[in-house]
């Protein structure tokens, strides 16, 4: 493909990605919205249409990681090769590690079954189940690190290329580097104060949704 194709691509990618991101987020929290595992399994249960979008929505998630890493790949691998390679291979790890949350959705919706489905198991291992399955997210999912490592090397290969506007391209340096050093702390249990939670992701959605449309008008 050319790079003027693959930005394109690249660009209708990103818009896409944001969009089922937040799509996700809010299937996940109005079917988990309540506190308790009992009261949240039988939430969820009753929101099973959610979680299985939500499956389908991890599967574009991962396949869109994919698109991505391989097109920005195309445009910026003229500038450096080797960190267009290591760019490529931080999001291919960022789509396959998303691929993990499926296991646990497919394990909630099987408990959530009326009578807890074909092979029930016995009540205190349906507790112990339940308890693994509903434990609290991690604050920071391990392919977010891989995200942002990524957006971080294909943004500084965009500022080195002068391939976009360097204003543009200089945001997408701080939006991922904050994200690259804020989420493994974040990891790690170490207290990032406000860089936490959506807050510290919203320079980075900026940046996506402002490159995005420039790849799309001007390729």
């Amino acid at each position: 493909m050319t790079r003027t194709t693959n930005a394109r691509i690249a660009g209708f990618t990103y818009l896409f990605y944001a969009a089922i991101g937040i799509c996700i987020e809010l299937l996940m929290h109005q079917a988990r919205g309540v506190d308790g595992g009992a009261a949240e399994l039988v939430r969820i249960g009753q929101y099973a249409t959610n979680v299985r979008l939500s499956i389908l929505i991890v599967v574009l998630e991962c396949v869109s990681a994919l698109v991505l890493g391989v097109t920005l790949y195309g445009i910026t691998r003229v500038v450096d090769h080797e960190l267009a390679v290591l760019g490529l291979v931080c999001r291919v790890a960022e789509g396959v590690l998303g691929t993990l949350r499926i296991p646990s959705y497919l394990g909630l919706l099987w408990l959530a079954k009326p009578g807890g489905g074909t092979g029930a198991p016995d009540i205190p291992t349906t507790n112990a189940l339940r308890t693994f399955l509903l434990m609290p997210v991690p604050s920071v999912p391990i392919g977010a690190i891989f995200f942002a490592v990524g957006s971080l090397i294909f943004s500084w290969l965009l500022v080195r290329g002068r391939m976009v506007p360097v204003s543009i391209a200089w945001l997408g340096v701080f939006a991922s580097g904050l994200l690259a050093v804020a989420l493994p702390l974040q990891l790690a249990g170490f207290p990032t104060g406000p860089l936490s939670g959506y807050t510290q992701w919203l320079p980075a959605l900026a940046f996506q949704v402002v490159l995005a449309l420039w790849l799309l008008i001007k390729g």
